[in-house]
């Protein structure tokens, strides 16, 4: 079937300060109501993996961090699966050798997966999923991956990954590549505190939040644009954010995951969704320019929503995530750690050797 190019994005600026953002706004209705249709697109009637049971009972897993993204993805797949499936979200934790010399330095006991930033945000946000979707087993999967493991697929990751080559290309394709493994340590969340169980996830469909970051302006370097350029600055950031997704990140990410025979599938950046995104107004997006909004009903109160990807920010909150609704962004390769696991001064923009 034919399909339309995606539009043009919309360059207006506002004549004033933005109109307020909240849970009430029309337009974080419609993207809820829009995210909601590409997620349906994706996750209904998948059919049966190879090694389904009706005791795993699963179909998709998200790939999850806990960050704002996949749990809104999760938490929408709630309402569109059957009752009876489980979720599974797949958390990757990695020990970095540099990390964990300067703690044992520092005296800092604990695992070192169990003190990686996405499994102490992905241990969270799976407690608030299971508050607000009680009646559904989500499965947390825990993966826990040694520098020696890391170390032996790396010649693997890098060649999947090409034609990217650089260090940051290498910490975010290591980063799915054992994650859609789906190998880990499961917690289901219909046992309570029984003990996780080795684990190997059927899903052959891994929901992935790629593209939010870019289409609701949530990189650091958004509100820098923000600051130098006003408006104007950020508008041209995002397109240039919007306008290199695929040849960025898509084709290597679906190299890595492909590599274990399962599917990748972003609703983030579904042909309609992205087309109605880069034709919404700016300020209908994110938060910069706002004043901080005042509430009265703590049920509706947003302090301590950033600006950035504000709108998906309130799809959270009104969905009863009050928690992930506030998480600060947090690149894949620093919350996994798996950045600079080696002693020396390497940039992320750096050619590997």
């Amino acid at each position: 079937m034919q399909r339309n190019p995606i539009p043009p994005m919309n360059r207006s600026v506002p004549q004033d300060v933005p109109p307020q953002l909240s849970i009430e706004s029309p337009c974080v209705d419609e993207l809820e109501q829009r995210l909601r249709t590409s997620l349906a697109l994706r996750i209904q009637n998948v059919r049966d993996p190879p090694g389904f049971t009706t005791e795993s009972n699963t179909k998709v897993a998200v790939l999850f961090s806990g960050g704002l993204d996949c749990t809104i993805l999760a938490r929408l797949s709630h309402e569109l699966l059957p009752a009876d499936e489980s979720i599974d979200l797949l958390n990757v934790a990695f020990e970095n050798p540099r990390v964990a010399a300067a703690a044992s330095k520092e005296a800092k006991t604990g695992s070192v997966y169990e003190n990686c930033p996405d499994r102490i945000t992905g241990r969270s946000a799976f407690a608030e999923l299971q508050a607000v979707c009680p009646g559904r087993n989500w499965r947390f999967v825990a993966i826990d991956i040694p520098y020696v493991e890391t170390v032996a697929h790396r010649d693997t990751v890098k060649r999947l990954m090409r034609p990217h080559n650089t260090e940051m290309d290498l910490s975010i394709a290591c980063a799915l590549y054992f994650a859609s493994r789906g190998q880990g340590s499961a917690f289901d969340s219909h046992e309570g505190n029984a003990e996780p169980q080795r684990y190997t996830t059927p899903a052959r469909v891994l929901l992935s939040g790629l593209g939010a970051d870019e289409l609701f302006a949530g990189y650091a370097r958004h509100g820098m644009a923000y600051s130098r350029n006003g408006f104007e600055g950020l508008i041209d950031e995002i397109d240039l954010d919007v306008s290199r997704l695929g040849k960025r990140n898509l084709g290597r990410d679906n190299r890595v995951i492909a590599h274990w025979g399962r599917e990748a599938r972003f609703p983030y950046l579904d042909e309609d969704f992205v087309s109605w995104v880069v034709q919404a107004p700016v300020w209908e997006k994110c938060g910069f320019g706002l004043p901080e909004p005042e509430s009265d009903d703590p049920t509706k109160a947003t302090t301590g929503i950033d600006p950035e990807k504000r709108a998906l920010r309130l799809v959270a909150l009104k969905l009863g995530m009050s928690t992930v609704a506030r998480e600060k962004k947090r690149a894949i390769q620093f919350g996994s750690r798996t950045a600079k696991m080696e002693k020396g001064r390497v940039k992320g923009t750096d050619a590997l050797s």
